[in-house]
């Protein structure tokens, strides 16, 4: 049976169903736990949230609390958030999370990427019109990524490189998100912080909807425009943020100052340093790799591991304290990097160790001797004892594989399917 009761008749025993309100309005992820914790019965009880269902039939009632029912149906009212998204029992512990084979998750990742590029459409159609973002319709998307990432990282960072398929400010804006919440994941962030950086992530790019461009004229590709048009859509999309209300400032600000650099190089106001919030600093990082390995119309996106390696040369450019922890968050080789291993074969990276980031399962699929094609073969480098290690990163144009983008798509989802 469920009720509603005020945060501060919350008790210690109790089972939570769903917290009420905007996920703004407090710190939590989880959602139906049993209340144990007291730090969490503390945090509960100060929240900013009109209300918190209970399932008495899991845990303990409170007959003295002010009762009412809960609204559960078509015909009731109801003030629940559209998804029971949001609590944790216990401070968030980034470690417990049981990690998910990459072929179990991709399904999973697959479909949230789907179903999230119709949100993140209409979103920027919304601000394409003047229309505030209601948060309510992206913490969905946010919680799926979120969901999807904390099986395994690397599954939709994976589906997001090998997928070409989509205009770019879609795509773009998904995986940013999930290399933000990934990035942040790494570096033990609060839950709070983890949540507005997936937000971030997901909106920093949405003052494109407001330049005076037609995105379709290339393709959705909006990095084909002039530079001096393009930087307006930080200032762009921070005024926009910020007039809906309800979306924290420091997502706003991270629209704002994704293109800052550490040395001052950037824009809009040229910033340095610390005077860049984390967040955007993250950002930048985040937005940047993305850019790089993702194709244009006129010229195909850089492998992977050859992107971080061209971002580690831009020396004062990003932050190298967060720099190092996205390289270890997405691996020395992510997941769609080709590489060349030391039995003259080219490889497709489609899993990270979680041990040594340095050594991930790969599946070869090219004979550099032969200059053919081969039976696929998945290979642990972890548990390969030194018979087969990568040796470089590889460019498969060089190696006469035309249209590669097509066939790494094919090769990642087979491989998701199971052992070659």
């Amino acid at each position: 049976m469920l009720k509603t009761i005020n945060p501060s008749d919350v008790e210690l025993g109790m089972y939570i169903h769903k917290l009420e309100g905007s996920w703004f309005k407090h710190p939590f992820w989880k959602s139906k736990f049993l209340l144990e914790d007291p730090a969490t019965l503390e945090d509960l009880r100060e929240c900013d949230i009109p209300g918190v269902v209970i399932d008495v039939s899991k845990g303990r009632d409170r007959l003295t609390a002010q009762l009412r029912p809960a609204a559960t149906g078509a015909n009731q009212p109801s003030q629940l958030s559209r998804r029971g998204l949001v609590a944790r029992a216990q401070p968030f512990d980034y470690a417990s999370t049981a990690r998910t084979d990459l072929s179990r998750e991709f399904g999973h990742a697959r479909t949230v990427a789907n179903r999230s590029e119709k949100v993140v459409s209409r979103v920027f159609l919304h601000s394409r019109l003047g229309k505030a973002v209601d948060s309510t319709v992206v913490e969905p998307v946010i919680s799926d990524i979120f969901a999807s990432v904390q099986r395994n990282p690397h599954a939709f960072n994976g589906l997001m490189r090998c997928k070409r398929d989509n205009q770019y400010v879609f795509q773009h804006a998904l995986a940013v998100s999930a290399l933000m919440i990934s990035l942040a994941r790494q570096l033990k962030l609060s839950p709070e912080l983890l949540r507005n950086a997936g937000m971030a992530g997901l909106l920093l790019d949405v003052g494109i909807g407001h330049l005076p461009i037609n995105l379709e004229e290339v393709g959705g590709d909006y990095r084909d425009f002039s530079e001096e048009v393009l930087q307006r859509h930080t200032t762009l999309g921070y005024e926009y943020l910020r007039m809906g209300g309800d979306i924290p400032e420091e997502v706003a600000l991270v629209a704002l100052q994704h293109h800052e650099r550490l040395d001052g190089s950037g824009y809009p106001q040229g910033l340095r340093g610390e005077a860049i919030s984390m967040l955007s600093r993250m950002a930048a990082i985040c937005d940047v790799y993305d850019s790089l390995v993702t194709d244009r119309a006129s010229q195909r996106g850089l492998d992977p591991g050859t992107a971080i390696l061209q971002m580690q040369e831009l020396v004062g450019k990003f932050d190298p304290r967060l720099l190092d922890a996205f390289i270890l968050a997405i691996g020395a080789h992510p997941v769609g990097s080709v590489v060349r291993l030391a039995s003259d074969r080219l490889a497709l990276v489609i899993d990270q160790d979680p041990a040594d980031h340095t050594l991930p399962r790969v599946r070869a699929f090219f004979s550099v001797r032969t200059g053919r094609m081969t039976q696929p073969e998945d290979i642990v480098l972890a548990q390969c004892f030194g018979q087969d290690r990568i040796v470089a990163v590889a460019d498969p144009e060089t190696y006469g594989i035309k249209e590669f983008d097509k066939l790494r798509l094919r090769i990642f989802t087979a491989a998701c399917k199971g052992p070659a």
